[in-house]
């Protein structure tokens, strides 16, 4: 682990996204709380369960079955078979597995939801799933199989089964099985107590955990967009003025003037400009914080709704061991965050076909205002068999398509599910994972249209008449170079556009902050 930051602290403390965020990269330690007080109101839940038990009460998925099988009461010689039996049950998951990162965050958001103290659940289960955070013991979770209510049942059943030495784990590289690994650390697999595999699995762990990732991705994509726009702006000798401040003053969307004051300073506006081509580019350049803007603007609501879901207690029922209560609900819907994410794709999907459309343009000798034809950068009496950035512009409208494509709504898509008990569903988990997919597609097109803008750039400097790169954009421009030469003679790009990415997973450029 590379530690950079504090230690994230689960307990009675809110978690931010960006606490998430460290901890799915392996980037801060963890504590649990551990107070006296704080140990003992997480464990009165769990002994206010065991006493009903002992006057023989009934509690949704204690003493009945689950869903639409909560009429059918449990004896209680079967009480505590009940939580092996739900997530052996709810093994069946297909599709990918998540992948590291995502399956940390998964298990962060759902120990921050138990660490509420309202789940019923032991202290002890709050060590071992912070334990395998700590450890690095990853469930193998296959991200498919969820409607996202009532909660993320069957990805989450993979966590309760590795906690309790079933199924399998990823543990220091390696596919184990879950009981060795136990075995290996020295731990005894828990076996779940009544409501505990129902409090582990009855939540929306990883939609949140999903979202939480999605929303870090994007915060960094909207900088990214709006650095690509300004190089964009110096490789088309567009009008700087276009992002005037007393421009945006006269329609005053605080993300909007956002974007454009980070292009101001990319391109140095208050410095004397060339003279102008024309009085209005296109508008992939002269909207370009209109199209971003409305990223810009919805980032705080975005953030509220992943917030408060990550900082919520997601599950049912919710024990009230204070005033001795059982309370039957449905907050394991996840309909916030499932309009979060159909909404983030949208808006994400925005700037793939911003982007795509600068590339357009800059490849194109009609529009490019003298840049020769698809960027090349060979000689005259090579030129002729020298294609630059055709192919990669082909992939990127590919890509943009794709992303596009993928913007359909997942939350109006409700499903009647386990005799029609399940009859209203958030598709949150869908959504969530449309909106990665999403942010995959339009990060390939930034990587893309951010080689295109660079050797655009390179290309105008090249000229007799060339002016000075305002210094953001000059240093952005060296900093490049270092990786990613001047396409001259053709060559296959591929290694770079993956290499460029990996940068932008890395968050590698300090850009807007």
């Amino acid at each position: 682990m590379t530690t950079h930051l504090e230690p994230v602290t689960f307990g009675e403390r809110a978690l931010r996204i960006e606490d998430v965020l460290a901890l799915a990269n392996r980037q801060a330690p963890t504590r649990l709380q551990d107070d006296a007080a704080y140990r003992q109101r997480i464990a009165k839940g769990a002994q206010f369960l065991d006493s009903l038990l002992d006057k023989e009460g009934v509690i949704y998925g204690v003493t009945t079955g689950y869903g639409d099988s909560c009429v059918v009461a449990v004896p209680l010689q079967h009480v505590e078979a009940l939580p092996r039996h739900l997530y052996t049950f709810h093994g069946c998951g297909l599709g990918k597995l998540l992948d590291a990162q995502a399956t940390r965050a998964v298990l962060a958001a759902r120990l921050q939801s138990l660490c509420h103290g309202v789940s019923g659940v032991r202290v002890e289960l709050l060590e071992r799933l912070h334990a395998f955070l700590e450890h690095d013991v990853l469930p193998l979770i296959p991200e498919e199989g969820s409607v996202g209510a009532s909660g993320d049942l069957t990805p989450l059943s993979y966590v309760a089964a590795t906690l309790s030495g079933e199924r399998e784990v990823m543990f220091r590289g390696e596919q184990r099985q879950a009981a060795d690994v136990h075995h290996e650390l020295g731990w005894e697999p828990l076996v779940l107590r009544p409501k505990e595999a129902l409090a582990l699995m009855n939540g929306t762990a990883v939609m949140t955990g999903l979202a939480c990732l999605a929303f870090a991705r994007a915060d960094y994509l909207l900088q990214l967009a709006t650095r690509i726009t300004a190089l964009n702006v110096v490789a088309l000798q567009g009008n700087p003025e276009h992002f005037d401040e007393r421009l945006f003053a006269a329609k005053p969307h605080p993300g909007q003037m956002q974007v454009a004051a980070w292009l101001r300073k990319d391109l140095a506006i208050d410095a004397p400009t060339a003279p102008l081509h024309r009085l209005q580019d296109r508008y992939s350049l002269r909207c370009a914080p209109h199209v971003l803007g409305v990223l810009a603007d919805s980032l705080n609501w975005l953030r509220s709704f992943i917030e408060i879901e990550l900082n919520s207690a997601n599950d049912n029922p919710i024990i009230d061991a204070e005033e001795e209560r059982v309370l039957h609900g449905g907050h394991f819907y996840g309909g916030h965050i499932a309009f979060a994410m159909d909404s983030l794709k949208t808006l994400v999907a925005n700037v793939a076909d911003l982007l795509d459309r600068q590339l357009a343009l800059l490849v194109d000798v009609r529009y490019n205002h003298g840049l020769p034809s698809n960027l090349s950068g060979a000689p005259a009496d090579r030129a002729m068999i020298n294609h630059g950035f055709k192919a990669v512009q082909i992939g990127t409208s590919a890509w943009t398509a794709e992303a596009l494509k993928n913007t359909m709504p997942a939350s109006v898509f409700s499903r009647s599910t386990e005799c029609h008990n399940q009859d209203k569903v958030s598709m949150g988990t869908i959504a969530a994972r449309d909106a990665i997919r999403v942010l995959e597609l339009t990060e390939q097109v930034a990587a893309a249209t951010l080689l295109a803008a660079n050797q655009g750039v390179w290309l105008r400097a090249q000229a007799e008449d060339a002016r000075a790169l305002p210094p953001a954009l000059a240093a952005m421009h060296e900093e490049l170079a270092k990786d990613f030469p001047p396409v001259i003679e053709d060559r296959a790009l591929e290694g770079e556009l993956r290499l460029c990415l990996k940068r932008i997973a890395e968050q590698h450029w300090r850009l807007h902050a």
